[in-house]
């Protein structure tokens, strides 16, 4: 994540002046490469208390980091639009990058907003307009209004979006932040300059958590921070909650306890579940799975993200793979609207027996 490859920046057609001086944290202790001190209390969210508080302290995306200094170093901070997976530093860097511009009064001169909450028109041409429109007496410069979750705004919020935009660009700047950068209509996308955030990778997020583990006394096993990689996927906003969630609850932060805590599957179980899936029939492997399946209270959802990952592992042929992985999605597609779990969990297991079935005729094959 740290290297130009990983994190993506397209500009477009918004790079506009800003007067405002920049007022960076310069020289703020930090500790172990980035690591920003707790500024909240005792009893906050971690996500919060170990938030990075400037660009400085940010562990990732160091292409995108470099970008954004210089264009407020030039004062030439365009519009922007962040995208990619949660939890990978995207409200984190507007924000440093709010603090670096305004310094300590930049919570005045910003406007937040969270589109999932406020997704309609009103918002845009209220709220928005509001504060862009407002004037600005003891200070100079832009003002900057973030738009967080800005792809679950309606097509039509977007579009009297763009207006204001265009009204308000001598005063104002605007961050859209979003997961889906398809979802945003391309007259927006034109007039933001794009940063891709990419998920972090295991060597970015480990340094961190083991801050926290030792700023907050927490007893963690190898195990423990295996299972909060394994189920962060490269989100840190996902691993240090379920690291605070497993604190809260258990003495130790082990394996067992973090896999409890979120209610995923033990990996054993996956293990299980698999090795009946590639040995055992029909009728028999049904019975197990569903057996394991209720005694362990797992849901089916959690069993089909965790076996994709165990087929990559697997040596079937690329043709049969391709078609497992296939049949895995429309297996979980069906889910997500609602059939049942044993009809979903039949279809599981048939999967995996015209996989093998497969298998075996290709290596049949490859025989003759």
């Amino acid at each position: 994540m740290g290297s130009p490859t990983d994190d993506d920046v397209e500009m477009g057609d918004s790079f506009l002046d800003s007067s405002q001086e920049s007022q960076g944290d310069k020289g703020k202790e930090k500790e172990g490469g980035g690591k920003v001190k707790a500024v909240a209390s005792k009893d906050s969210i971690w996500v919060e208390k170990y938030r990075p508080s400037s660009l400085d302290d940010i562990i990732s995306h160091k292409h995108i980091l470099s970008t954004l200094d210089s264009l407020i170093n030039q004062k030439k901070l365009p519009h922007m639009l962040f995208y990619g997976p949660p939890g990978t530093g995207k409200t984190s860097t507007i924000l440093a990058v709010a603090r670096n511009l305004f310094g300590p009064k930049f919570r005045s001169l910003i406007l937040e907003l969270n589109a999932s909450d406020d997704r309609g028109i009103d918002v845009v041409r209220e709220k928005i307009k509001s504060f862009a429109g407002t004037r600005k007496i003891f200070s100079s410069g832009v003002k900057l209004i973030i738009l967080d979750e800005a792809d679950s705004m309606t097509k039509d919020a977007q579009a009297a979006l763009r207006r204001v935009i265009e009204k308000y660009t001598k005063s104002t700047r605007f961050c859209l932040i979003c997961n889906y950068v398809n979802k945003i209509i391309p007259a927006i996308q034109s007039r933001c300059t794009k940063f891709r955030f990419a998920p972090l990778k295991q060597e970015q997020i480990v340094p961190r958590l083991n801050y926290i583990v030792r700023e907050e006394k927490v007893e963690i096993t190898d195990g423990g921070m295996e299972g909060l990689l394994r189920l962060g996927q490269g989100d840190m906003r996902k691993c240090v909650n379920i690291l605070q969630a497993t604190h809260m609850a258990y003495s130790k932060v082990d394996e067992e306890a973090v896999y409890k805590c979120t209610g995923n599957p033990l990996p054993e179980i996956i293990r299980r579940i698999v090795e009946i899936l590639l040995n055992e029939e029909f009728s028999g492997a049904y019975q197990e799975i569903l057996a394991i399946k209720t005694g362990a209270g797992i849901a089916l959802t959690d069993i089909l993200s965790e076996v994709f990952f165990y087929v990559q592992t697997l040596s079937f042929p690329p043709k049969v793979r391709m078609k497992l992985y296939d049949s895995l999605a429309t297996i979980e597609h069906r889910q997500s609207v609602g059939t049942t779990e044993h009809l979903q969990l039949a279809a599981l297991v048939a999967a995996f027996q015209h996989a093998r079935e497969e298998t075996e005729v290709f290596l049949a094959m490859k025989e003759d």
